[in-house]
């Protein structure tokens, strides 16, 4: 179904601009569509936008995972060029909090990706934290093509998850990558045939559902701090977290369902 909002936000979500919400109840899965054809061009509103809905789906009871994805065969070439020039320096220097949306939400984000992959929509993708790509996909920051860099994460994400070489490579270059690299590089989870994507992330969205809600959203996290602290700091982390999930319903229902070989029943308690 698609989705309206009424919450604290209801003015700036009242017209969604270039994208669609679409919340399956049965399934605890929501669906973010970009959706302005033919390449999904990313405007300025539409960023912000963006932000606002990650936040009230994480806040959405109905909802476990959230899947980004795209209508027609493109994920989305990139943002509104035009856009840049009429916002200001101090603007354009906070792009990187609306497009962080998908790594602060608590809950796990999959991207479903499929064509063109470029400039902010890849930048949102490296936010979530699954990336599922088509054979057909193909990956680039091209910023330096028009006298800029990026500026929403993109490369510093990169630096973290491929390394300095390869994201010089790629930003300083300009140069595209195709699915089979991206995978290679460790950027994607899995690639497949562009026919499987939808089945692929629909095992994902199945399989991240059968976990604690709490442990999922602890340990999600855990993960984006440790990812930037010192070993030893992200040592503590982890130990602090690990004991107070020892007291948690579902860790009890955990072990309880482990010693009567049953599924569990986690209510994120």
């Amino acid at each position: 179904m698609s989705e309206s909002f009424t919450g604290g936000r209801r003015d700036l979500l009242s017209d969604l601009d270039g994208f669609r919400v679409e919340i399956d109840e049965d399934g605890e899965r929501a669906d973010i569509i970009l959706d302005r054809p033919p390449l999904n061009v990313v405007s300025m509103h539409e960023r912000e936008q963006l932000r606002a809905v990650f936040e009230e789906l994480d806040a959405d009871e109905r909802v476990r995972v959230i899947v980004l994805r795209s209508a027609g065969e493109h994920f989305s070439s990139g943002g509104e060029i035009p856009g840049f020039l009429e916002k200001s320096p101090e603007h354009v220097s906070r792009l990187a909090v609306n497009v962080a949306a998908p790594a602060r939400c608590r809950k796990p984000v999959i991207a479903a990706i499929r064509g063109y992959c470029f400039g902010v929509g890849f930048e949102l993708s490296l936010a979530c934290d699954f990336r599922v790509l088509s054979e057909t996909a193909q990956l680039a920051l091209p910023e330096m093509r028009i006298g800029m860099i990026p500026g929403s994460g993109g490369s510093a994400r990169l630096v973290n998850m491929i390394g300095i070489a390869r994201t010089k490579d790629m930003v300083m270059r300009a140069r595209r990558i195709g699915g089979r690299q991206a995978y290679e590089w460790g950027i994607a989870l899995e690639v497949v045939p562009d026919a499987e994507l939808e089945k692929t992330v629909d095992a994902l969205v199945a399989e991240l559902r059968g976990f604690s809600p709490l442990a999922q959203r602890t340990i999600k996290g855990l993960l984006n701090e440790a990812e930037n602290a010192p070993l030893s700091s992200a040592i503590d982390l982890e130990g602090q977290a690990y004991g107070r999930l020892r007291s948690s319903d579902d860790f009890r229902e955990g072990v309880a369902s482990f010693k009567e070989k049953r599924k569990p029943r986690f209510r994120g308690t």
